[in-house]
């Protein structure tokens, strides 16, 4: 490679390498980030609440208690755990490489509409009713939503259920301790699953709703995210944090809380492959695996609850290791431990 080439090749490569570090250090100023500035403040804020009044039953008493609330929930034994540090790395780097590895095969919704269209035909000239348009697009989010929250459960239970994608998914329970940043604690492969699969059900609603309904229709947006999707954004971030958020008996059958997917990550073999939704409880119900978590905190160990816990502290390691592990499993016929998650529910 010349001069000529190799100068244009470099200076775009290291331009990518700092606009996408530059995007992860400034999530926090991002709306289209799990990490914008009000998610983060709502975390806060609700998990606060939900300790003080839910949780520990113990009303508010002041500075006291936001005192015992950043002591238990705020403290370098979770912030500062070798586990957790690992998470901070492990972010920065995903952000930056998984761009540049795989930013071109990533097929959002409209590229599914936009293949569909071309396979199956494209929407007809006319356009709906402009009186009925309101009542058609609040009908498009609603079921947008439920496309995206059931595929993601798919590409869910896929990772838990085929043994050599739970070797990949393992990057992610492997955490020890729970923070925000533990949700970018997935493997490149597992990202990808989980993109592509709700990728196919919004791709294929948006264009049956584009071909049989009106061309231009769109889902109801707050900030230029979905309007459901940004408002479960604002306790999204408690689901990896330690502070326990149910909704209580009756709601805790239809939705997902946090409290439910901390059970998710416990390392107690009961636990194992429960809770596998993300918004909507619905589908664990449908696939027997909800496990409805008590009101009050529950005492729970997290990580894989095997002899590898400890183990997955280096980011090397989360990207390498399940390579090994899955070549041990196609070569060496290693043991199954992707069915203790599975079948013990």
């Amino acid at each position: 490679m010349n001069d000529t080439v190799l100068s244009p090749w470099l200076g775009d490569l290291i331009y990518k390498l700092v606009f996408h570090a530059s995007k992860a250090v400034l999530a926090p100023l991002r709306h289209d980030s799990d990490f914008y500035w009000p998610f983060l403040l709502s975390t806060l804020l609700i998990g606060w609440f939900a300790w003080r009044f839910w949780s520990s039953g113990r009303g508010f008493r002041g500075l006291a208690a936001w005192k015992e609330f950043r002591t238990r929930f705020l403290s370098r034994d979770i912030w500062w755990h070798p586990s957790a540090r690992v998470d901070y790395r492990y972010y920065v780097m995903n952000a930056v490489l998984v761009p540049l590895a795989l930013g071109s095969l990533w097929l959002p919704a409209e590229g599914v509409s936009s293949i569909l269209a071309q396979m199956l035909g494209s929407a007809p000239a006319g356009v709906l009713d402009p009186d009925y348009l309101a009542v058609a697009r609040l009908v498009f989010t609603l079921l947008f939503f439920l496309a995206y929250d059931f595929g993601r459960f798919v590409a869910h239970c896929l990772l838990h259920d085929l043994p050599w994608l739970w070797e990949f998914h393992k990057v992610h329970h492997s955490a020890e301790v729970l923070t925000p940043l533990t949700a970018a604690r997935v493997h490149p492969i597992d990202l990808a699953l989980m993109v592509w699969v709700p990728a196919l059900f919004t791709g294929a609603l948006t264009w049956a709703f584009n071909r049989w309904i009106d061309p231009g229709i769109t889902y109801f947006s707050f900030l230029g995210m979905h309007a459901l999707l940004w408002a479960f954004s604002l306790v999204d971030n408690l689901r990896h944090w330690q502070v326990w958020f149910s909704y209580g008996d009756r709601l805790n059958h239809w939705l997902i809380s946090p409290a439910h997917h901390q059970l998710h990550h416990s390392a107690q073999v009961e636990h194992w492959g429960r809770n596998r939704g993300f918004e909507l409880a619905l589908w664990d119900r449908l696939y027997g695996t909800l496990f409805v978590p008590p009101e009050h905190q529950l005492d729970i160990r997290f990580g894989l609850g095997d002899d590898t816990d400890g183990r997955w502290r280096s980011v090397g390691r989360l990207y390498f290791w399940p390579f090994g592990l899955l070549a041990k499993r196609v070569f060496r016929r290693a043991p199954q431990s992707s069915p203790a998650r599975t079948q013990e529910i």
